[in-house]
């Protein structure tokens, strides 16, 4: 899926740095558990591209697939969370009957090819069935995990319009420069949110592409011919992906009122040594100058509803320490009225390829025992569905008992 690229920011860590709550904290703080628990968001994602959590295989029936979505929202359920974060357009496609994208090939291994029923229609009824709010996850430029525009269905829009894409580090991209992309990319993703009453749209970290060493995004006429009156490239870029998210957020409440506007960026916005408003990190990603995404701005400027940065560090990291960028984070939607919600990894707790510190089934209850002192985080969101189903040493579980021990309803 889009995200497995942060497994490649994973590098040595640190010893777990003492001084903070075990996992016996929450339950010995009852009024603190129960403050947290009201309006808290507990959630998962439910990543679609390459069958990372679902569908588990392109040859399942309309009925099998059905099936294994319902499995993966009664999972929720039972681990008390609330919120499910479903890719609902992971490479320029849907999944669900869209005027103006083809059927996502993640479903039938064929892109184009109707699978015979509503994923994200069935998705949203079911989950509010069962109490659960379901924020409908779009990747806004990414066209294909390949560079060959011919495997793409003849009536992409990518085909038609070979002008919108640019190809960079193995992929296809449509270039956000254009003004008549970033106005496309808008309709196609409103169509679901004129459909569905779905609860939330979501946006992960992928705006221009993360850097690939030794090659250029070719937007050089782009810029000449639409970069006038910018300092530099950069800025234009970063202007681009602004507008974007301008322009999304009030379109969204003018089809959709009650519908909020997420975005889940990569942990890092700039490095202190960079900008001094920065956090005291030393990553080699940043946000700002890498991805040309100022989250920073986003969410002082009250442009989104929420942000759920992707803190996938250990406590005591030493190039991104979590006990520093939740507090800068904090820091940074404090007094703005955007929410606040911490992505959490999950999926490195008990890989044995990842620092020692995520061998401990503690980490991750430490993260949440860390965020309680600070009220501006209003939630964690947990990446992804495979590994809160599968919970490889029982972390989410040792989560569940310290802090979820009782259910939540979904923050409004």
């Amino acid at each position: 899926m889009g995200r497995l690229s942060r497994r490649a920011f994973a590098v040595a860590a640190l010893a777990t740095l003492s001084g903070f709550g075990t996992a016996g904290d929450a339950a010995a703080s009852p009024g603190r558990a129960r403050k947290a628990e009201a309006g808290q968001l507990r959630g998962m994602w439910l990543a679609t591209v390459s069958h990372r959590d679902w569908p588990s295989s392109p040859k399942l029936t309309a009925d099998q697939q059905r099936a294994e979505l319902l499995d993966h929202l009664d999972t929720a359920v039972r681990l008390r969370l609330n919120t499910v974060i479903l890719q609902v357009r992971p490479t320029a496609d849907a999944l669900w009957p869209s005027p103006y994208e083809p059927w996502s090939q993640w479903l039938t291994g064929v892109q184009g090819k109707d699978p015979g029923w509503d994923p994200l229609g069935t998705a949203v009824t079911e989950a509010h069935a069962r109490g659960l709010a379901l924020h409908a996850w779009f990747n806004p430029y990414r066209i294909a995990n390949h560079t060959d525009r011919t495997k793409l269905v003849a009536t992409h829009p990518a085909r038609r319009h070979p002008d919108w894409v640019v190809p960079y580090g193995g992929k296809l991209y449509y270039n956000p420069g254009l003004p008549q992309v970033r106005a496309f990319v808008q309709d196609a993703m409103l169509d679901a949110v004129r459909m569905y009453e779905i609860d939330a749209v979501h946006w992960d970290d992928y705006f221009y592409p993360y850097p690939v060493a030794g090659q250029e995004f070719d937007d050089d006429a782009t810029y000449a011919a639409h970069g006038a009156g910018f300092p530099d490239k950069a800025a234009w870029r970063r202007h681009n992906i602004d507008c974007l998210v301008q322009e999304m957020a009030a379109r969204i409440k003018e089809i959709r009122p009650t519908a909020r506007f997420g975005i889940s960026p990569f942990g890092v916005w700039r490095n202190a040594a960079t900008d001094p408003r920065g956090s005291a990190t030393t990553a080699h990603t940043q946000t700002y100058d890498d991805l040309h995404a100022d989250t920073r701005q986003w969410v002082r400027q009250g442009w989104i509803d929420y942000i759920c940065p992707q803190l996938y560090w250990n406590i005591g990291f030493a190039a991104a320490d979590y006990a520093q960028l939740l507090p800068w984070w904090a820091r940074v939607a404090e007094g703005t009225g955007v929410r606040l919600y911490v992505g959490e990894a999950l999926y490195k707790a008990g890989d044995p390829a990842q620092p020692t510190a995520w061998q401990d089934p503690a980490e991750l209850s430490r993260h949440l025992t860390f965020a309680r002192d600070h009220p501006q985080v209003g939630g964690h969101v947990f990446f992804s569905a495979t590994e809160v189903a599968v919970d490889r040493i029982g972390a989410l579980a040792q989560v569940v008992a310290d802090h979820y021990q009782q259910s939540a309803k979904p923050p409004r």
